[in-house]
């Protein structure tokens, strides 16, 4: 996108979207990844723009953003995108950072809708979704993606939250958290501490975006999405990410930061 961004054509600025766009604040730790481009979309919206042409005002996502009402009525959606390279867009947060996403991390979403697209075609559109499809859309929407010390993995495996943020605080220092699912993005707007990512069981090797777009995307097969790959993390407790966390006793709430045993049981009575 060039420095001199374009007038909004013809309408007045929208209300609804400039209140949208200005709920956003840039200086949150897990938009660090999503700023530059995000706070241009953002402003372009926030002029009266249609979120889909702000959003193809940047050139990096691998679709094109269309209008909600481009899809075709009984078409489904991850279908559409696949067999057209066009993504339905409707104008709020939820789609807004499923564009960034779209920026960010072509490769995984692409490989994410493939596998959607392939589900649906062998087993069509039913009333409740398959493991595969349903693990697709849990990645898509609240997954994480960490970089960090094996301790922080056993620890985060074992949901010993006082190892994992307390006695290993430090090695918090070496790691690197990235927030992918576009609908954590949204709920994270406006912070909550109950907000947990499901991180993706995946060593990465690399710490620069493009690199890690690469290396998820061909890790991902239907067969592990099959397995839930995927570990609970409250978002703000991710040291340096929310200010009260510097207390320990931020920790202490087991309604947030349960044990395996508890979370079991309320996933049993689910």
């Amino acid at each position: 996108m060039s420095g001199n961004t374009p007038a909004a054509p013809g309408a007045p600025p929208a209300t609804h979207q400039a209140q949208q766009a200005a709920a956003i604040d840039w200086q949150q730790p897990w938009l660090a990844g999503l700023r530059s481009s995000g706070e241009r979309v953002a402003a372009v919206w926030a002029r009266g723009w249609t979120l889909h042409d702000a959003l193809n005002i940047e050139s990096s996502a691998a679709v094109h953003f269309v209008a909600q009402d481009d899809l075709p009525p009984g078409k489904a959606y991850e279908q559409y995108i696949f067999e057209s390279g066009c993504c339905p867009t409707r104008p709020n947060l939820h789609d807004f950072f499923n564009g960034l996403c779209w920026m960010h991390f072509p490769r995984t979403k692409l490989r994410l809708n493939q596998l959607q697209a392939a589900q649906i075609s062998a087993d069509g559109i039913q009333s409740v979704r398959g493991p595969v499809r349903d693990a697709v859309t849990l990645f898509d929407e609240n997954a994480a993606l960490l970089w960090a010390p094996a301790p922080l993995w056993q620890a985060l495996a074992a949901r010993d939250w006082q190892r994992l943020f307390i006695d290993l605080r430090p090695l918090w220092a070496e790691a690197s958290m990235t927030i992918f699912g576009h609908a954590l993005l949204e709920k994270l707007v406006s912070p909550r501490k109950a907000h947990t990512a499901h991180v993706y069981v995946m060593q990465a090797q690399a710490d620069d975006a493009h690199d890690l777009d690469a290396q998820v995307a061909a890790s991902l097969d239907a067969d592990t999405l099959a397995s839930k790959p995927f570990l609970p993390l409250p978002v703000l407790g991710v040291p340096l990410w929310w200010p009260a966390n510097e207390n320990p006793g931020f920790y202490a709430d087991k309604e947030v930061f349960r044990s395996p045993a508890a979370q079991a049981g309320r996933g049993a009575n689910q």
